[in-house]
């Protein structure tokens, strides 16, 4: 059986009847979905730029030495992660008021945190870089 015998159009048969659009389906799926890619990648680049992420070792840690930060010292502790950035730092101790914390610049993520109690000995080790707040 033929396709231009029968009583039934193909798709490739319609397609011919109707002049292309300019904003074809297609078209429309693929700059939606640039669009969104676009948003999320600019969403999450901004998001690493300024917001200070606990790892789950930190935050257990804050927990079991009942260490409670202030929106103050956290913002302090923010700009002392800028800081560390600005110089090239990668591993960075940073320390706010009593506090120690070791942050991943890169990620800007803190990965533990101790109080003055817990840095008796003044050793830290597998940083490249100290900010004092």
């Amino acid at each position: 059986m033929k396709i231009q015998d029968s009583q039934y159009l193909s798709t490739l048969q319609i397609a011919k009847q109707f002049p292309a659009q300019k904003g074809s389906a297609q078209n429309a799926v693929s700059q939606a979905q640039e669009n969104s890619f676009r948003d999320i990648l600019a969403r999450k680049t901004n998001q690493n730029q300024g917001e200070l992420k606990f790892s789950k070792h930190a935050a257990n840690r804050l927990a079991d030495r009942n260490i409670r930060l202030t929106d103050e010292q956290i913002g302090r502790l923010s700009d002392g992660t800028q800081k560390a950035d600005a110089k090239g730092i990668r591993e960075s101790l940073v320390i706010v008021d009593e506090l120690a914390f070791i942050v991943n610049i890169p990620n800007r993520t803190v990965v533990t945190a101790m109080d003055q109690t817990q840095t008796q000995e003044n050793i830290f080790t597998n940083i490249d870089g100290a900010v004092i707040m």
